[in-house]
């Protein structure tokens, strides 16, 4: 399989990476048409291909989505014969992505010095727990230490209980999306000029802290503790929160200025309570947030989820459902975004390409499939390899195939 269309096709990522944040990076790049192709161990593999539910097929559901549009080769890259393999490889690619423990590609003989006398242009993309500098750098490190040192689980929760940490891996996810941006500023400096390859590093807790990004100058400028505070807004800046409908159902309520919550409590309470001269101002909401939590969530427990959106809608105040999956299967908005995809002939659905571009959209191609190395044989040959060539590798190991 090779992509033929998209903004990015004519961009060749080499993926090196295993399990969450570099997979993220190369599926995002191959949803707008960039030719990611993916190296794995032969007989071995990605362990991402086990670290989930299974398909009625039997492959992994988050293999299948991260994988998605990828051309998949199993290298042993660290023999001579594979590091020759990868050379051919660096020297026709734009992007290299990398996730492993800072070393792994020094000691192998990979290191970005190298990499470069093969492509001086090539982009290096590395992802590692704490960077490739500081005191830090050589320790293991997995997402949920990212979500700790960035401060988000630390703000998260509830001021008298334990920290926590999200529900989805967000360190590597985002992590993943900001190696994206990364390598499109590199290949950017390279196609203007201004420098020619250089190396993308991240650590992965650098995202979040970035994305986070206010906690630093409230502490710093403000002088004020950045805490956890249950389901307000930062600081309890504006009325917020999370309440239970009649129906069971959970329905969220925010407001990001004195005016869009005033609406919340009109809404709510009825004009003269909003009018009270305490809510002209965000200090004053945040002065009287138990009173609003508590009337809000009133009110929301007198309806049913839906009913209770409508009326705050009516009042042109931010209310919202909160979703479980299958709610989001059923919505009628993300369904006119077109926002869940999938190929024909596979159950499995995953979400679409974001942005939306209208000119030059991503989309999916195909989904990750579960033949390890299932496009060995046909990158080699495009490498230049003569069946010979190509026995020889799968028969010493270097190479892996379906069924080899």
């Amino acid at each position: 399989m090779k992509v033929k269309d998209g903004p990015l096709s004519d961009l060749r990522v080499i993926e090196l990476g295993h399990v969450i944040a570099a997979p993220m990076c190369g599926a995002l790049l191959s949803d707008f048409g960039a030719e990611v192709i993916k190296i794995e161990r032969p007989g071995q593999g990605d362990m991402l291909r086990v670290l989930s539910a299974r398909a009625k097929d039997g492959v992994g559901v988050w293999w299948k989505t991260l994988a998605r549009n990828k051309r998949l080769v199993a290298l042993d890259w660290k023999t001579d014969e594979g590091r020759e393999v990868l050379r051919r490889l660096v020297e026709n690619a734009q992007v290299l992505i990398e996730n492993f423990r800072p070393g792994v590609l020094e000691r192998a003989g990979l290191a970005p010095e190298v990499l470069h006398e093969w492509n001086p242009d090539l982009v290096i993309v590395r992802i590692s727990g704490y960077g490739q500098t500081g005191p830090r750098s050589s320790w293991p490190g997995f997402g949920r230490a990212g979500e700790a040192m960035s401060g988000l689980a630390n703000m998260t929760g509830f001021a008298d209980n334990a920290p926590m940490h999200p529900g989805f891996p967000a360190a590597d996810s985002t992590t993943g999306l900001m190696a994206a941006y990364g390598a499109m500023m590199a290949l950017h400096a390279v196609h203007n000029g201004s420098a020619r390859g250089q190396v993308v590093d991240l650590a992965i807790f650098e995202p979040l802290l970035r994305l986070i990004d206010y906690h630093v100058p409230t502490r710093t400028g403000a002088g004020l503790p950045v805490d956890r505070n249950g389901l307000q807004a930062p600081n309890a800046y504006a009325p917020a929160g999370v309440f239970r409908a009649r129906d069971g159902k959970w329905v969220t309520v925010s407001a990001g200025s004195a005016a869009t919550g005033r609406r919340l409590l009109e809404a709510a309470g009825g004009q003269e309570w909003a009018e009270q001269p305490q809510f002209q101002s965000l200090d004053g909401f945040a002065d009287h947030t138990e009173e609003i939590v508590d009337r809000l969530g009133a009110f929301v427990a007198q309806h049913d989820a839906q009913k209770a959106i409508d009326i705050f809608k009516s009042h042109d105040a931010v209310a919202a459902m909160v979703y479980d999956v299958d709610d989001i299967l059923a919505d009628p908005q993300i369904a006119a975004r077109g926002d869940i995809v999938g190929v024909e002939g596979d159950d499995t659905r995953v979400v679409g390409p974001v942005p939306k571009l209208d000119k030059t959209p991503g989309r999916l191609r195909w989904l990750g499939r579960g033949e390890l190395g299932a496009d060995s044989r046909a990158v080699l040959e495009e490498l230049g390899f003569d069946p010979e060539q190509i026995a020889a590798l799968i028969d010493n190991g270097t190479v892996g195939e379906p069924d080899s």
